[in-house]
């Protein structure tokens, strides 16, 4: 009888070990390199995070991070999303090293080589571990997916195109006018 070799998981003290000029994650046990994100990735994340992180600062909600910060789960998770908010009331999941548990709001945006890891494994692991909020951003297709944790499950809560205003009972108070999101 042929067996299959048991798959050794990865732990966050081997993903510590890779190299700091390259972007890694570490989903389920497993090392996966993120290509470097294109221009229009990073034009719709400055945007984004750009009117995100002021309303929080002005309003003392909390703090707003960008990537390449490490989001701790468990010792065979550690992800970088491309913004993440963290509430004051929450504040203390944020490390010197990293952020440990659940961020209030998760916002990836889609790359091609990311897509399939967005849509299912890291959706599967931020509802796993309670993120709150979870916004899925499409820069070709011009569209943001929001899913809100409800009774443990995170649930398509607003789909968002070019026109749409996007609100948030996390960010209350906040638009965010998808139009100037992908005009760039």
């Amino acid at each position: 009888m042929v067996t299959a070799e048991p798959k050794i998981k990865l732990t966050y003290e081997d993903y510590a070990k890779t190299p700091e000029d390259e972007r890694w994650e570490l989903l389920d046990g497993e090392l996966i390199m993120a290509a470097a994100p294109n221009m229009k990735h990073q034009s719709v994340q400055s945007v984004i995070g750009g009117q995100v992180q002021p309303f929080v600062m002005s309003s003392g909600r909390g703090w707003v991070f960008f990537s390449p910060t490490d989001v701790m789960f468990s010792d065979n998770d550690t992800v970088q999303p491309d913004l993440i908010f963290v509430s004051k009331e929450r504040e203390h999941i944020i490390t010197d090293a990293n952020i440990q548990g659940a961020p209030d709001l998760v916002v990836e945006i889609i790359s091609p080589s990311s897509a399939s890891r967005d849509w299912r494994d890291k959706l599967d692991l931020y509802e796993r571990h309670g993120v709150a909020e979870y916004w899925l951003v499409d820069p070709v297709s011009e569209i943001v997916w929001v899913f809100r944790l409800v009774d443990g499950a995170l649930v398509q809560a607003g789909m968002y195109g070019v026109g749409d205003t996007l609100t948030s009972p996390l960010l209350a108070g906040f638009e965010l006018e998808l139009s100037e999101v992908f005009s760039h």
